[in-house]
């Protein structure tokens, strides 16, 4: 059995105090700052702030995703509660398992340690069906993530289109590819060149990327 010093443990608390305050510090810190910015521009509490674009440097985001479109609730609880109302079939997303129990009497609900679905991949069409019930006409992607869900698109009766957004600007934003470790796009591509779907290059085909260009 390892033995710790005084030292040895001491250490190691300060360590995980110092882990355990990014993980719980950061979502407040990001929260206030961006309330701050919103109220800078004349927003208030139980309002909507809304980027109609992808994120760019000026936003300060602490772990901003340059590919998502963002939009954030600032609401205020101090004079009663408030309800955010979200069509469900609106939203799809990763889910886990769960399972109908009795508990003294009263039904519940119980979150089961195990994954239902993860959305990407395969995941996609099943919770676009299973949230949604209507299988697309339209649909983009920008990785083999996405790949499934444009085969599923692609074969439903009537007009459709699939599209793919090919992340090629290395300078204006950010480049990946066959061999890129995050946001592989190969198998997506050769497909969509195989079936003529619609290609978007970045950096051939926008004059823009971000607003502030």
């Amino acid at each position: 059995m390892q033995v710790y010093s005084a030292e040895d443990l001491a250490r190691r608390t300060v360590e995980r105090r110092a882990v355990e305050a990014v993980i719980w510090g950061m979502p407040a810190v990001n929260f206030d700052l961006m309330y701050q910015a919103f109220v800078g521009i004349k927003g208030g509490p139980n309002q909507i702030a809304y980027w109609s674009r992808p994120l760019a440097w000026k936003n300060q985001t602490l772990t901003p995703n340059p590919d998502t479109i963002y939009f954030m609730p600032f609401y205020n609880t101090k004079d009663g509660p408030v309800v955010l109302d979200i069509p469900p079939e609106q939203v799809v997303g990763s889910m886990g398992k769960q399972k109908f129990e009795l508990r003294g009497g009263k039904p519940v609900s119980v979150k089961l340690p195990a994954v239902d679905f993860i959305d990407d991949k395969e995941g996609k069409p099943i919770g676009i069906q299973k949230f949604i019930g209507r299988r697309p006409v339209l649909a983009f992607g920008n990785s083999d993530g996405d790949l499934q869900m444009l085969q599923w698109t692609a074969e439903g009766p009537g007009p459709r289109f699939m599209g793919l957004v090919h992340h090629t600007d290395a300078e204006r934003e950010w480049a990946y590819d066959r061999t890129s470790h995050i946001g592989k796009l190969d198998k997506a591509l050769d497909e969509a060149r195989a079936k003529d779907w619609t290609i978007v290059d970045m950096k051939r085909d926008w004059k823009r990327v971000f607003a502030f260009e």
